[in-house]
C-alpha cells in the first residue's frame, strides 16, 4: 500500500501547473526560498522574490531545516514591498502564507501583481502545520473558506481548489514523526516496544486513509495537509 506523501503530492501538483503555463509568459515566485521550482520554469520568464532572512536555524524551536540559501533569489525584500510597476501573468505562492505576519495583506499584495485580464494565482499553504521555520511561523494554516472569501472579494475566480490528503493521512504523517519528536523533546530514542506499537498503529491508520480517499465526501473537509488553489483574475471585477 502506497501512503500519501504530503510534500511529494504537493510538488507533483505544482510542477503540473507550471508545465501547463503558456511558453513565454511571465511568472513571479513569491517567497521562493531556495527556488525549488525554477527548473520547471525554463519555458517561462521566471522571477523570484524572498525576504532573505531565514538562515536554516531560526530560533532553534520546532522544525528547522539546518541550512538555507537565498543565492538564486532575484528580488530581495519583504513581500509587501515588492515593486508594483511590473505585472506578471502568473504569481506562484507556495507554502508562504503561514510565514508572513499578515496573510490577508499579503494575499491582497500578490493579487495586485498579476495582470488584470486572466492573470493567475497558484497558491499552496498548510491547512494545519506544526511550528516550522520559527520565529517566522505566524499561522498554522488556512481553510478553503479563507480562499473563497478573500479571492472572491479581490475579483478572482477559483479555477481549482484541491485538498491534499485528509484527516487519516494527517494522523498517519504525525505518527511517523513520533520517534523524531520524542528524541527532540525527551532527549532519548523511543523504546523499541513503543516504536513498534506506533508503527503498527500507523499501518492501520494508512489502511483507513486509503478507504477514506476513495469516498467522494471524505475527511479532507475536517483536516488535510493543505489546499492547492488556482485562481484567475477578471479585468471587470479585479480590485486594485
Amino acid at each position: 500500500m502506497k501512503k500519501l506523501n504530503n510534500p511529494e503530492t504537493r510538488d507533483a501538483w505544482i510542477k503540473a501547473q507550471l508545465k501547463a503555463l503558456r511558453p513565454g509568459t511571465s511568472l513571479l515566485d513569491v517567497g521562493a526560498g531556495e527556488c525549488p521550482y525554477k527548473p520547471f520554469c525554463e519555458h517561462l520568464t521566471y522571477v523570484s522574490q524572498d525576504i532573505n532572512i531565514y538562515d536554516g536555524e531560526g530560533n532553534s524551536k520546532g522544525l528547522q531545516t539546518g541550512s538555507w540559501s537565498f543565492d538564486q533569489v532575484d528580488i530581495r525584500c519583504d513581500l509587501l514591498d515588492i515593486p508594483e510597476d511590473r505585472k506578471f501573468d502568473t504569481v506562484l505562492c507556495t507554502e508562504v502564507l503561514e510565514h508572513v505576519p499578515d496573510a490577508v495583506k499579503s494575499l491582497e499584495k500578490i493579487a495586485r501583481l498579476v495582470t488584470k485580464d486572466s492573470g493567475r494565482l497558484v497558491i499552496t499553504a498548510p491547512f494545519a502545520s506544526l511550528t516550522h521555520f520559527a520565529p517566522y511561523h505566524y499561522s498554522t494554516g488556512f481553510s478553503e473558506y479563507f480562499y473563497r472569501f478573500h479571492l472572491d472579494r479581490l475579483g478572482f475566480k477559483i479555477e481549482e481548489l484541491t485538498f491534499n490528503g485528509g484527516f487519516f493521512d494527517f494522523v498517519a504523517q504525525e505518527l511517523a514523526r513520533v520517534s523524531s519528536v520524542h528524541k527532540q523533546y525527551l532527549g532519548r530514542k523511543l523504546p523499541l516496544a513503543t516504536k513498534l506499537a506506533v508503527k503498527g498503529c500507523r499501518k492501520l491508520i494508512q489502511r483507513i486513509a486509503e478507504k477514506d480517499s476513495m469516498k467522494k465526501a471524505n475527511s479532507s473537509e475536517l483536516l488535510s495537509f493543505g489546499l492547492h488553489v488556482v485562481a484567475v483574475s477578471s479585468e471587470e471585477t479585479l480590485v486594485q
